[in-house]
C-alpha cells in the first residue's frame, strides 16, 4: 500500500497535547458561564419565592409569612394545600429540611419575626464558592435582592 500515510506516535501525542491545551483555554470560560447562569437563576428563584410569600400570607393570614421553603412546597399526592404544604413552590417537593438546593444554589427563609410572621428573609448561598457561584444572595422584602460578594449572607450590594 504504497502511498498511505499512518501516523507515527510523535505526531499522534502532539495532537493529542493541542487539543488538551485548547481544551484547558476553554474550561474556565465554560465554568465562568455556568457560574453566572446559576446566580442569574439564584436571583428568579429568590423572586419566585418571594412571590410565593407573598401569596402565602394572603392565603393564610392567621400565619402570615412561611418560616420555612417546605411550607410553600407541593402538599403530599392526594391532599389539598395547606398552611404545613400550601403548594406554591415545586422546587421544594424534594426538600425535607432548609437549606434547599437548586442550581448549585441552597436556599433558606431565615430571620422570621411576629405572630402571625410579618418579616422574614430569603437566602441563596452558593453549595460550592468559587465552583456554583461566586455571590451570596438576600432578599428580606419581595422584590428587593442585595448580594454578598464573598458569597454568604452578609447582602449589602444592591442588585437591580
Amino acid at each position: 500500500m504504497a502511498g498511505k500515510r499512518i501516523f507515527s506516535a510523535m505526531e499522534f501525542l502532539a495532537a493529542v497535547v493541542v487539543v488538551l491545551v485548547l481544551i484547558a483555554l476553554l474550561f474556565p470560560g465554560f465554568v465562568d458561564r455556568r457560574i453566572f447562569a446559576n446566580e442569574a437563576a439564584a436571583v428568579a428563584t429568590l423572586r419566585a419565592i418571594g412571590a410565593a410569600q407573598l401569596k402565602y400570607a394572603q392565603l393564610y393570614p392567621s400565619a402570615g409569612f412561611a418560616d420555612d421553603l417546605a411550607k410553600l412546597g407541593p402538599p403530599p399526592s392526594g391532599t389539598v394545600p395547606n398552611s404545613v404544604h400550601a403548594g406554591l413552590l415545586d422546587f421544594a417537593a424534594d426538600c425535607a429540611a432548609q437549606p434547599c438546593a437548586k442550581s448549585g444554589y441552597s436556599f433558606a427563609i431565615d430571620q422570621t419575626s411576629g405572630a402571625p410572621i410579618n418579616k422574614f428573609r430569603i437566602t441563596a448561598v452558593p453549595q460550592r464558592p468559587g465552583e456554583t457561584g461566586f455571590r451570596g444572595f438576600c432578599s428580606a422584602e419581595p422584590g428587593i435582592i442585595t448580594a454578598d460578594a464573598a458569597g454568604g449572607t452578609s447582602c449589602s450590594i444592591p442588585i437591580t
